[in-house]
């Protein structure tokens, strides 16, 4: 039993609140535990210049952390973004574009902005999961309206991570859980149960290939729990992928 009072199985409670916000085409709210992120999603015309007159979109991301997240005052970006933010942000990006087709589109950029309110450790992949959401929100507007020819999501994707914390393998890892971890892993993964992206730091040690298959197992569980959720909240706004 851990001390939050979950089993080794048992990701965090999880809430997406959707449409929070007036001017984004799609917005939500995802917490998972202590840790809560805001994603928006907005449309806007034009692409990328290596997109220009093939009538493909493009979707881009980008990721902060609020000064208040955490306990000790983070400080904003300034010119040059953090390592962290900036590799963060690639990670949300490829995660929603493994799941689209741009192609026939029309020349649009979505973009999708995921900042943290509160940290307790996984505010990357409650980005990836929450910023999932608030793009089907924004591409089904643009589609009814006739801005968009057609929806380029294929398929759901979500994150999620697992870690070895005291010699065992553990799901959802809260930050006090992640700053004692031995090692730790977080995956994307899409509703058919590919794999979109795994990455794994060792970081007090190395792990056993039974240890790997035990932490991706873990993944792929709560991963169906967050997709099975988005597909709930989804179906309520009348939007099925």
């Amino acid at each position: 039993m851990r001390k939050d009072g979950r089993n080794a199985e048992q990701a965090r409670p999880l809430d997406m609140r959707v449409n929070v916000l007036k001017n984004a085409q799609g917005s939500v709210i995802i917490s998972t535990g202590d840790t809560q992120v805001l994603c928006t999603a907005m449309l806007e015309e034009g692409a990328p210049p290596f997109l220009e007159g093939t009538g493909k979109g493009w979707l881009t991301a980008e990721y902060s952390m609020l000064p208040a997240s955490t306990p000790m005052r983070k400080k904003r970006d300034g010119l040059k973004k953090d390592g962290r933010g900036v590799e963060i942000q690639r990670l949300i990006g490829r995660s929603l574009r493994s799941v689209c087709d741009f192609e026939g589109m029309g020349e649009y950029t979505l973009y999708v902005d995921c900042d943290v309110l509160n940290a307790d450790g996984g505010t990357r992949t409650a980005s990836i999961s929450g910023a999932f959401v608030a793009a089907a929100l924004c591409i089904k507007k643009a589609v009814d309206a006739g801005v968009l020819k057609r929806s380029p999501l294929k398929r759901h994707v979500a994150a999620i991570s697992a870690g070895i914390v005291e010699d065992e393998a553990i799901l959802d890892l809260c930050y006090r859980e992640d700053s004692s971890a031995q090692a730790d892993m977080n995956m994307v993964a899409t509703d058919d149960g590919n794999i979109g992206e795994i990455q794994v730091c060792g970081e007090k040690r190395t792990i056993t290939e039974e240890e790997f298959e035990q932490l991706k197992q873990l993944c792929k569980k709560g991963i169906r729990e967050i997709i099975a959720k988005q597909k709930e909240i989804l179906k309520g706004e009348g939007i099925e992928i």
